[in-house]
């Protein structure tokens, strides 16, 4: 029997506060066939919630296209405040093949879900990653610039000189719905990994001039974004990445990083954290570097075998 496609899906929601609403939200994928439920991650702060699904590609599609909208139907965009980025209510929608699937059979399904959007709640659409329709728009950040408040006055001002860039791939009328703001979706070889490393100090500037440090643009790893926050339910502060290619970039060498440049304010790491699922083979090769194992193979791993 020919092996089943599985493609890995991280959508979310701006919502991370409302018990009732989440619980809403993400009840569509309660005992689908074909689509798994790996885990359900709200944010109190960020006011919004990450969601993780394995699914086959018809199954996911649909449940999906129902996870939106839910988040349409629930979500206000005119009431919603929360300090994540966001453009709409169920922001975005990213896809990631995962087992025997191809990044073009997963971009051509993120065409399909998009269209498929539009045409049921005509809200507009935004495509990323491979299926951007620009270079600047393979970036969710450049399409997230100014937030929904930010980019829906500047779409209300059609002479403005960024308008054609910023506007919305699919829409009715180039703007952004007032009430369902835009959705954003995409496919890429490789999804994020949220990883955050906590200090020992209250001081939140310390945790910001050491996520400059780590993250990209400001010289520090280009598969990597992190900011400096305060998380009010723990002690110390926290600098939280987003990590874009964990092969290429391993956990180990952004917890040494933070820990050396702490090391110039004389501030301790406490620990670190993982937000959400993260592939075996992204702590498999922290394993390797701190135990300086050779030649590891997966097959010594005995639960791989169940994984077959």
């Amino acid at each position: 029997m020919e092996d089943k496609k599985y493609i890995l899906a991280v959508p979310n929601f701006s919502e991370g506060r409302r018990e009732e609403v989440i619980q809403a939200i993400t009840g569509v994928f309660k005992d689908r066939e074909g689509v798994t439920l790996v885990s359900v991650e709200p944010e109190h702060d960020f006011n919004r919630t990450v969601v993780t699904l394995l699914g086959e590609p018809g199954p996911l599609k649909e449940a999906l296209i129902d996870m939106a909208g839910k988040s349409y139907d629930l979500i206000d965009m005119r009431e919603q405040e929360g300090s994540h980025p966001r453009i709409g209510g169920q922001d975005t929608i990213p896809l990631f093949p995962f087992r025997n699937i191809s990044l073009e059979e997963t971009k051509e399904l993120a065409e399909e879900i998009g269209a498929e959007l539009f045409e049921k709640y005509k809200v507009p659409i935004y495509f990323a990653g491979a299926n951007a329709r620009t270079e600047n728009k393979k970036s969710i950040s450049f399409i997230r610039q100014g937030q929904y408040e930010g980019l829906k006055a500047l779409l209300e001002d059609e002479s403005h000189p960024d308008y054609d860039e910023r506007k919305p791939d699919l829409s009715v009328d180039g703007k952004l719905d007032p009430k369902y703001g835009a959705t954003i979706v995409s496919a890429d070889m490789e999804g994020l990994t949220a990883y955050n490393v906590f200090l020992a100090t209250e001081d939140v500037s310390i945790a910001k001039q050491i996520a400059k440090a780590v993250r990209g643009p400001s010289g520090g790893f280009s598969t990597i974004r992190a900011v400096g926050i305060k998380f009010p339910e723990r002690d110390g502060v926290v600098v939280s990445m987003n990590m874009f290619d964990c092969a290429q970039t391993p956990l180990y060498r952004a917890f040494e990083l933070v820990k050396l440049e702490a090391q110039k304010y004389g501030v301790a790491v406490t620990g670190s954290e993982l937000v959400g699922p993260v592939k075996l083979e992204y702590l498999l090769n922290n394993l390797n570097h701190y135990l300086g194992l050779q030649g590891l193979r997966w097959d010594q791993i005995l639960e791989t075998h169940l994984m077959k």
